[in-house]
């Protein structure tokens, strides 16, 4: 049957359409009898309730918002992204969520989506897929009371919920990984400065030094966007600054764009020059040499945050309020 509405679910389970509309939203008051004939005349009438109206049943949009990180207008070119996505996806699938993903390109239209996408019930909670300094949203979230969760740290006052991997701390092990293996000038590709993803692994960089005895030297440090043209290009600064036995990247394309730098001046990467990335994103494992990186488990990042989120939104479980993942380095042949 076409076009079947709530009505004729309703007149052929002989119940009012409120009574249908309370059964969609699984109301309490309901009996278990009245549910399941009501659920029965919807399967064999292949009713399928709209998810607006539904929503206006159990004031929820049952839907999420997904903020990007703003880091560069093609930061979904990053494996990390479509990793973590796919990690928020099934989770949120399990729970009959939808994704709303949030596509502006600046800070302040990104700030105001976000908060209209709340304001407006078009999403009942957001996932921030990263944090930067000086950031203004995550505190006009918690001021308003919205549900969210970031992915990374914040470096704001605000108690809120989040879920991250040690970025200094693990920085700080691929370092030393380096220094352990005799290298003294290790070169740094950061990434953004406003990010505190970068801030946070480039304080992993400047602890390894400093635990060794080492002083940082600023002609080994540039910084790069996410990217493997980013990468490509501050390694050509570097080249021109000093010399560096070691490349430390804070990104897996950032790595890959050094290593692309180093093998055009005639480099052999991983016995001339080292060098390590971080993410362990797909992309790294098939370059030649294949590439040491810093494994981030970006699935389960996804995974938690939408458990974190709904565990706030629908009291579906409870969680902590913020979990830290262990990384591990990843030993391959370029460093």
């Amino acid at each position: 049957m076409s076009n079947v509405t709530i009505k004729d679910v309703a007149r052929l389970a002989g119940v009012s359409p409120s009574t249908v509309s309370r059964v969609i939203a699984d109301h309490p008051r309901i009996s278990p009898n009245t549910k399941e004939r009501v659920r029965q005349i919807m399967a064999e009438l292949g009713y399928y309730p709209n998810a607006i109206a539904r929503s206006l049943v159990n004031q929820t949009s049952n839907s999420i918002g997904v903020i990007r990180s703003r880091l560069t207008q093609g930061n979904f070119a990053n494996p990390f992204f479509p990793a973590v996505i796919q990690g928020i996806s099934s989770v949120a699938y399990k729970h009959g969520l939808s994704l709303v993903l949030s596509t502006s390109n600046s800070f302040t239209h990104e700030d105001e989506e976000c908060l209209n996408l709340l304001r407006q019930r078009r999403v009942d909670g957001v996932i921030l897929l990263a944090s930067h300094r000086q950031d203004q949203l995550i505190p006009r979230l918690a001021e308003a009371g919205f549900p969210f969760v970031l992915i990374g740290r914040y470096e704001g006052s605000e108690v809120i919920n989040w879920v991250n991997n040690d970025n200094t701390g693990d920085a700080k092990k691929a370092v030393s990984y380096l220094l352990g293996k005799g290298h003294r000038r290790v070169a740094c590709l950061d990434g953004d400065p406003r990010y505190v993803v970068s801030a946070d692994r480039l304080a992993g960089y400047h602890q390894a030094l400093a635990e060794h005895g080492l002083e940082v030297d600023p002609a080994l440090v540039e910084h790069s966007e996410f990217s493997v043209d980013g990468g490509y290009r501050a390694t050509q600064r570097l080249l021109q600054n000093g010399e560096f036995s070691a490349i430390f990247a804070v990104d897996d394309l950032i790595a890959i764009g050094a290593m692309r730098a180093l093998q055009e001046r005639g480099v052999v990467v991983g016995e001339e020059v080292a060098v390590v990335g971080f993410n362990n994103t797909i992309l790294g494992a098939y370059v030649q040499p294949a590439l040491t990186s810093v494994h981030v488990p970006i699935y389960e990042l996804g995974q938690i945050a939408v458990q974190m989120l709904t565990a706030q939104i629908y009291g579906s479980g409870t969680f902590p309020d913020q979990q830290m993942l262990q990384a591990q380095l990843v030993v391959r042949g370029s460093a």
